[in-house]
């Protein structure tokens, strides 16, 4: 990913949403408002999964052991708002650290986007919304996020979270 990026997506994150907006490079210039990344199809590569860069793979990990350490709490429903705050801010951390240090070939970067934009979704909503089941249902969307990334992205050492 390159650091142009990055300013486009700070400036015009409003901390999420307008990241899946500005850099889905899959989507048309002109209709990108009118698409919503959960709906967007992953793809593989030739039938195989996008190979990886060492930022990547941290940035994920990291974000998987966050997510593992609450997922207790959010499948009996029981993490708090701050919980959820917590979660939300290692999800953004992450991500950010992701866009300025990740190179990937341009096919695999715009798989990777996608993933990006639902991390950031869920992310937001966790960060925004103050019903504690709302936010339940962005950290389940979230673990989604996380299991289409092993699904499609070589990474070895990614821990999916276990249900």
């Amino acid at each position: 990913m390159k650091k142009q990026v990055l300013l486009k997506t700070m400036a015009g994150l409003g901390l999420a949403l307008s990241f899946s907006l500005v850099t889905l490079p899959s989507m048309a210039q002109d209709d990108h408002d009118s698409h919503d990344a959960h709906n967007i199809e992953l793809q593989l590569n030739a039938g195989q999964k996008w190979h990886t860069d060492a930022p990547l793979r941290q940035a994920m990990r990291d974000i998987s052991l966050a997510v593992n350490t609450a997922l207790d709490g959010i499948h009996k429903k029981e993490l708090d708002a701050a919980g959820y705050q917590a979660l939300a801010g290692t999800v953004n951390q992450q991500v950010a650290y992701m866009v300025e240090n990740c190179q990937l070939e341009p096919e695999a970067d715009a798989q990777l986007h996608i993933v990006i934009a639902r991390l950031m979704d869920s992310a937001q909503v966790m960060e925004k919304q103050n019903d504690l089941q709302v936010k339940n249902e962005a950290a389940v969307k979230l673990v989604g996020a996380l299991n289409s990334y092993a699904d499609y992205f070589e990474d070895a050492s990614f821990v999916k979270p276990v249900h």
